[in-house]
C-alpha cells in the first residue's frame, strides 16, 4: 500500500497530542482493587496512586486520538497506512454472500484484521465490541437470523452515524430488524444499561482490542456478560515480543494497530487471568508493513527483528477448564451436521476432526465441545475417572504457524470460514 508524505504528515498531526500509551494489567482477584498495573519489559509492575492518575490522562488522550483518527482522518479502507488492518484471505461463500447484502457505504469504512463471527450462531445474541460502521454486525444479523438479536458498541460517533443511517436500508434487504448500536467505551460496558451479566452467548470484535490502554478491563467485562458456554471469539494483532516503550508512544503506529498490540504470551497469560482459562488460536497471519517510511521507523529505532501477527482466537466462558491440557483418554466423535462442514470441522487450528472418525481429545476441548452448543454435534468417549497426565503435545512456544513459514494459516475450513477485508 502506497502512502503520500502529505497524508503521512497530516496524520502524525492528527495524532500529535497523544501521551504514551500502556496496557493497563494486573493480577487477577476475585474483588477489586484500587491499584494499577502496567505491562512493561519487566512484565507486570504495580504503579502508585500518583502514577495511576498520570495513566488515566494518558488514556483519555489515547482513546480521543483513536477517536480522531477513525472518526476523521481515515476516510476509507484505502486511507490506511499498512495493512494491519486489512486481510486478504477470501471469505467462504456463504459469508461472501452477506456482505453483498452490506450497504457500500458501511463496506467503505470497514477497518478489520480478519472476519470474526464463528460458526453454529443461528438464533443467538451476538456482541461485536468495536463496531464501526457496522460491518461484522450486519454480517452476523444475516447469521444469527431473525430470531438472533445482534448487538454494536462503539466509541466514534462518524462511525456509528453510517452504522444507523444504514439500518433501514439493512432491516429492508434482509427482512428483519435485529441489531442496535451504542456509542460508548468497550472499557466500560457497564455504562450500558442492556448489557447484564450472562446476557450474551457470542462477543466479537475485530482489530479493536489492541487499541483500548486497559485490555485487562475488556476481558473481565467480556468474562462476566457472556453466558455459561459462551465464548469471546475476535480477530486481533499481536507481538511476537513485548512492544518496546518508545513504540508505544509513537502516535501513527498505534493508531495503524501496531503499537498497541500485545505480545502474544501476555495476552495469554490476561486472558487466563480474567478467567478464559484455556485461550484457542483458530488461524493466522504475519503482518507485513507495506509503507516504507513506517517500516523504517521501526528498524531505525532498532526493533527489525519485531514482529506482528494478525490472529483470531476463540476463549469459552467455561469455569471447569483447566490451565493446561490435561489427558483423561477421552475422545469425541464429529457428526458430521454444523452446516457447511460435513465432512470435518475445527474447533481451532489443531483439532480438525473428521466426521465419524474417533478424535481423542483432552478435557479442556472435551468440555469445549460437550458444555457449548457444539454438544448435539459430537459423540462422546470417556469419562473423568483416571488421570493420565499433560496431553502429549501440549507446550507453550509461540502458537503462530506462520512464525515459522511465513504462510497464513487464515482462510481454511471450519472455525469461522476464513477472513476479508
Amino acid at each position: 500500500m502506497k502512502i503520500t508524505s502529505q497524508a503521512l504528515a497530516l496524520l502524525s498531526a492528527t495524532l500529535l497530542n497523544t501521551s504514551s500509551a500502556f496496557t493497563s494489567v494486573h493480577r487477577h482477584r476475585a474483588i477489586s482493587t484500587t491499584s494499577s498495573l502496567k505491562v512493561t519489559n519487566d512484565l507486570f509492575v504495580e504503579m502508585t496512586s500518583e502514577t495511576g492518575a498520570a495513566a488515566a490522562a494518558g488514556t483519555a488522550n489515547t482513546h480521543s486520538s483513536v477517536e480522531t483518527y477513525y472518526g476523521d482522518t481515515l476516510k476509507e479502507s484505502a486511507d490506511l497506512l499498512t495493512n494491519a488492518c486489512c486481510t486478504a484471505a477470501r471469505p467462504a461463500p456463504q459469508i461472501a454472500q452477506a456482505i453483498s447484502n452490506i450497504h457500500p457505504d458501511v463496506i467503505k469504512k470497514y477497518y478489520g484484521c480478519g472476519f470474526c463471527v464463528p460458526d453454529e450462531v443461528e438464533g443467538m445474541t451476538i456482541l461485536d465490541l468495536g463496531c464501526g460502521a457496522g460491518r461484522d454486525v450486519y454480517i452476523a444479523s444475516q447469521l444469527v437470523g431473525e430470531k438472533g438479536r445482534v448487538i454494536g458498541v462503539d466509541m466514534t460517533a462518524e462511525q456509528l452515524k453510517v452504522a444507523k443511517e444504514t439500518q433501514a436500508y439493512h432491516a429492508d434487504k434482509f427482512g428483519f430488524d435485529n441489531v442496535e448500536f451504542h456509542e460508548g467505551l468497550i472499557e466500560k460496558l457497564d455504562d450500558i444499561d442492556s448489557l447484564t451479566d450472562g446476557s450474551v452467548d457470542i462477543i466479537i470484535s475485530n482489530c479493536v482490542i489492541n487499541l483500548c490502554p486497559d485490555k485487562e478491563a475488556v476481558l473481565k467485562s467480556c468474562h462476566r456478560l457472556l453466558k455459561p458456554g459462551g465464548e469471546l471469539y475476535f480477530s486481533d494483532v499481536y507481538a511476537s515480543r513485548r512492544v518496546p516503550q518508545e513504540l508505544r508512544e509513537d502516535e501513527v503506529l498505534w493508531g495503524e494497530c501496531l503499537s498497541g498490540a500485545l505480545y502474544w504470551n501476555d495476552f495469554q497469560n490476561l486472558a487466563k487471568q480474567c478467567g478464559f482459562k484455556d485461550p484457542r488460536l483458530v488461524e493466522d497471519a504475519p503482518i507485513t508493513i507495506e509503507n516504507k517510511k513506517v517500516q523504517d521507523k521501526i528498524e531505525e529505532m532498532g526493533h527489525k527483528n519485531l514482529e506482528f501477527y494478525s490472529a483470531t482466537y476463540r476463549l469459552f466462558q467455561l469455569d471447569c477448564l483447566e490451565p493446561h491440557c490435561e489427558d483423561y483418554g477421552q475422545a469425541v466423535i464429529y457428526k458430521g451436521t454444523i452446516p457447511r462442514f460435513e465432512s470435518g470441522w475445527s474447533l481451532d487450528d489443531h483439532h480438525f476432526m473428521e466426521k465419524g472418525k474417533v478424535f481423542p481429545v483432552c478435557g479442556n476441548t472435551y468440555n469445549m465441545l460437550k458444555e457449548t452448543r457444539f454438544e448435539k454435534h459430537f459423540d462422546f468417549v470417556g469419562d473423568w475417572s483416571t488421570h493420565y497426565g499433560i496431553f502429549d503435545g501440549c507446550g507453550t512456544s509461540m502458537p503462530f504457524k506462520s512464525s515459522i513459514d511465513g504462510v497464513s494459516t487464515k482462510g481454511g475450513g471450519g472455525g469461522g470460514g476464513g477472513a476479508c477485508c
